[in-house]
């Protein structure tokens, strides 16, 4: 299986560079079976700091809140993250090419990344070209099924009181990333969810936010599910 991702990464992408030395692991929820049973689906969730749920317990991640979600549905999820703070779209991109997730296809995949790529002070025309990839990869992990792919916009972290506070500015400010990553989204037929406008609620509703005053606490990760839900329970074929 791992030869056939390889082969149609390939064709889809062309080569890429191998892993970064600034990945240091796949992190991962649950040990995916390579077999699963008739009611499970298996969910694979890529991203960065948002993803992984920086500073909030393992059970408010968004993805661990989706699948409790699910199940009221009668939908078991097993849940695989590959995600990392500070990950941009070019060290995600590296990483699956270097390190697959095993066994693929899952029935959901997400992709919620490019807050770093703008943090640093990256421009879009690098952001498309690298999202283009991780769409490509996210597409050929969902067995080629666009419909079983959704893109999450990047939430706003500019409205936070830690930004406020470090004086940052950038070049380019979230709409614009969130500008490419909706065009891509609809170029290549995915899904796509916006919750960038409930992370702006958190500019003058602190419970939106963790301690650090820059990530999302569970309380956000759970209203971005409720907005998501709808669309992955018809992806998911409730």
């Amino acid at each position: 299986m791992k030869y056939l991702y390889f082969l149609l990464i390939i064709v889809l992408i062309g080569c890429a560079p191998g892993a970064t030395q600034e990945i240091e692991k796949i992190l991962v929820n649950t040990a995916v079976p390579t077999e699963s049973p008739e009611n499970t689906i298996r969910f694979l969730a890529l991203g960065d700091s948002y993803t992984i749920g920086q500073n909030v317990p393992e059970k408010e991640r968004w993805p661990e809140i989706l699948s409790g979600k699910l199940k009221e549905h009668g939908i078991d999820s097993e849940t695989t993250i590959v995600a990392q703070t500070g990950w941009t779209t070019k060290t995600l991109a590296s990483l699956l090419l270097d390190k697959p997730p095993e066994d693929p296809p899952y029935e959901l995949v997400s992709l919620l990344i490019g807050v770093n790529d703008q943090f640093r002070g990256g421009n879009t025309d690098d952001y498309r070209t690298s999202f283009r990839k991780l769409l490509a990869i996210s597409i050929t992990l969902a067995g080629d099924d666009p419909q079983k792919v959704i893109v999450v916009s990047i939430p706003d972290w500019e409205v936070t009181p830690y930004a406020k506070n470090s004086g940052s500015s950038r070049s380019f400010n979230i709409d614009d990333f969130n500008q490419v990553n909706l065009q891509e989204a609809q170029d290549y037929g995915v899904r796509y969810v916006d919750i960038t406008s409930i992370s702006r609620e958190a500019e003058t509703d602190l419970s939106l936010l963790a301690l650090d005053k820059l990530h999302p606490s569970g309380v956000m990760y759970a209203l971005w599910v409720d907005e998501m839900l709808p669309q992955i329970l018809e992806m998911v074929g409730e």
